[in-house]
């Protein structure tokens, strides 16, 4: 046994349940700050592109000819790699695309009591002070799988992004497991 000293602060809990370190000086709320930008096209299960069209306020997985990949309109997604202050289960991520000369990012917004994936106009912030509407945690699919991910909403555990069919098109939208360990193949995304 060792008797080396450890040292250890008085915490408190702030509004919105910030942790605080007492003896802090300068207090610091939970926070996400943009390390890293890594460009690629999402995938779903059945190999087909996210493409979003914000004229039609859809964004949708759909099959994609390669001429249309290298246009990259609507389909090269800027992934915005963020540090956080706590741990989470997962990597903070932010999605942001351009479409013709404008940029989106990916949000979640509550709509008629439901919640609805959203691309608006602007920026993904550098810092993001607190809670944000824009960040998912990335987490490998299945622990077989290391190369298809999926993305939980910051700000409603269990709620992941996936795609819905509806008619003809695989929109994405969120989507609540029911149990931790369930496998759902909509909720699979791979670079």
């Amino acid at each position: 046994m060792s008797c080396e000293e450890i040292p250890v602060c008085a915490v408190k809990l702030g509004e919105n349940f910030c942790l605080y370190f007492e003896d802090d000086d300068g207090l610091e709320c939970d926070a996400f700050r943009k390390e890293k930008i890594h460009q690629q096209v999402l995938r779903n299960v059945n190999s087909q592109l996210l493409v979003v069209r914000p004229d039609l306020n859809v964004a949708a997985f759909e099959d994609v000819t390669d001429q249309e990949i290298k246009s990259g309109n609507g389909m090269q997604f800027n992934i915005h790699y963020y540090n956080a202050t706590t741990p989470s289960g997962g990597r903070p991520v932010a999605f942001s695309v351009q479409v013709a000369d404008k940029s989106y990012y990916l949000c979640c917004e509550k709509e008629c009591g439901k919640m609805m994936v959203r691309f608006r106009e602007g920026e993904v912030p550098i810092d993001i002070p607190g809670e944000s509407n824009a960040i998912f945690f990335k987490k490998t699919f299945t622990s077989c799988s290391s190369k298809a991910f999926k993305f939980e909403y910051s700000l409603e555990q269990g709620m992941f992004l996936a795609f819905e069919e509806e008619g003809c098109l695989r929109k994405l939208t969120l989507k609540k497991l029911s149990r931790e360990d369930e496998v759902d193949e909509t909720m699979k995304i791979s670079f």
